[in-house]
């Protein structure tokens, strides 16, 4: 259908540009409006009926809301802004220059205009960043079929009416009640009757990551948010959270490899940010191998009386690296999950000098025959090469199974302990241990 459209605008078919976009979906609109130009992109996005075009804008990225912002006439904006739920609106303003909010929020009512300074000032990735307060909130005295009549006069301009929030006299959370509970209900029975008086709920300041383990302990679609006294202040919904498990996700596997993190796409981002977003770990790295280099030099002497041990380097370099990721991957993904917390740093530890210890051997083995039998060195050399890989796996996911840990600990991205952090550290023992085991077995 995408390609259909492109068609229709290189013969500026207008009618059949909006009968097609009649077909489709708001999330698909918006891919196809990142694809065009700036030009046709606009031009596409008004001929949208108003209710589509505010769903099409939510999905768009925040270049292209920007884009829309600075092209659009204010009376266009007003109209999209006002259909926006809360959350989205929110969202887009946190992304916007200071000139553009400024300008929404002289068009806002007052209790909105408070509202968004408000959100505005939670702090960033946290939960009160993330809620909405389109919510369906009762009181615990109604009897089920007012509730009902309740949610009907109010759940067009509700996010969601699936779960609905029972409240006292100062909006303090009392409990939650489902919309399948009270269909089926009796009517004249009170809520209070059928509300869960435990509820689940998060604070304005949570990590939204701890959000999103919530949502995935407990297979939440919405979750009520609360003040440091216990009053109902929004919601969140599955909707953002899977916004935030994608954010997070990327955001880890960039830190992983090495890079800054970015939400920008690979090919719409310019060359000079992405070379930005590069070279400082390579420079880190790059700096570090010195370390590397500083050791061989030191051990100058013993590589010289066995020329030969020179050649198995890069090999117990190379497993030990590969190795401490290995691990560093396992548990950081546990930490991601709550599955692993710093009190377990003992349980990690025996468990990865057990797999080490098996995984060592093992490959020591095999690394035996391939040096002595196959390659045709030494025995001493064979057994040096050998004993200095199980200890290199060992200490190598040893250290990639803590290192997260303690840098969780410490309030720092446990991501950032993966492949090149832990590769250097294992690099650099890899090769004391390789030199000290040489002069011990080999007298050099």
């Amino acid at each position: 259908m995408e390609n259909i459209i492109k068609d229709y605008i290189e013969v500026k078919n207008y009618s059949a540009i909006k009968k097609a976009l009649e077909d489709m979906l708001p999330a698909d609109i918006a891919e196809l409006l990142e694809e065009l130009d700036t030009k046709n992109s606009l031009l596409v996005f008004r001929m949208l009926h108003k209710d589509v075009a505010v769903e099409v804008f939510a999905h768009l990225s925040v270049k292209q809301q920007t884009s829309f912002t600075l092209m659009i006439k204010e009376d266009e904006l007003k109209e999209i802004l006002e259909e926006l739920y809360f959350d989205d609106k929110i969202d887009y303003l946190e992304e916007m220059p200071s000139s553009v909010v400024k300008k929404i929020l002289k068009y806002s009512p007052e209790t909105e205009r408070k509202l968004i300074n408000q959100f505005l000032n939670y702090p960033e990735n946290s939960a009160g960043s993330l809620m909405t307060i389109e919510l369906v909130d009762l009181k615990k005295e109604l009897t089920i079929d007012e509730a009902l009549l309740r949610i009907r006069r109010t759940a067009l301009d509700k996010e969601t009416i699936y779960t609905c929030y029972v409240t006292d006299s100062n909006r303090k959370l009392e409990g939650t009640v489902s919309l399948k509970d009270l269909v089926i209900a009796p009517g004249n029975k009170k809520v209070e009757d059928i509300m869960e008086t435990d509820p689940i709920f998060v604070r304005t300041i949570d990590d939204q990551e701890e959000v999103a383990n919530l949502f995935k302990k407990y297979d939440l679609l919405s979750v009520p948010v609360v003040d440091q006294e216990n009053r109902l202040i929004g919601i969140i919904t599955i909707d953002d959270i899977v916004d935030v498990i994608e954010e997070e996700a990327s955001e880890d596997i960039q830190i992983m490899h090495g890079l800054a993190p970015s939400e920008e796409e690979y090919l719409k981002t310019d060359i000079i940010t992405l070379a930005k977003q590069r070279i400082f770990w390579l420079l880190f790295l790059m700096l570090s191998a010195t370390i590397t280099g500083n050791i061989i030099e030191s051990f100058q002497g013993s590589l010289e009386k066995a020329v030969g041990l020179a050649v198995f380097i890069p090999m117990l370099m190379g497993t030990g690296g590969n190795a401490g990721t290995q691990s560093s991957t396992l548990v950081i993904r546990g930490i991601a999950l709550g599955e692993v917390v710093l009190s377990d740093i003992s349980k990690v530890i025996w468990r990865e000098l057990r797999i080490s210890l098996m995984v060592g051997i093992s490959l020591a083995v095999v690394n035996f025959v391939r040096v002595y039998y196959l390659g045709g060195n030494s025995f001493t050399v064979s057994v040096v090469v050998s004993v200095t890989l199980i200890l290199t796996i060992m200490i190598a996911k040893v250290i990639g199974g803590v290192l997260p840990l303690i840098a969780k600990a410490i309030n720092i991205d446990p991501a950032i302990m993966a492949s090149p952090l832990i590769s250097t550290i294992v690099d650099a023992l890899t090769l004391l241990s390789y030199f000290k085991i040489a002069e011990a077995i080999m007298h050099i």
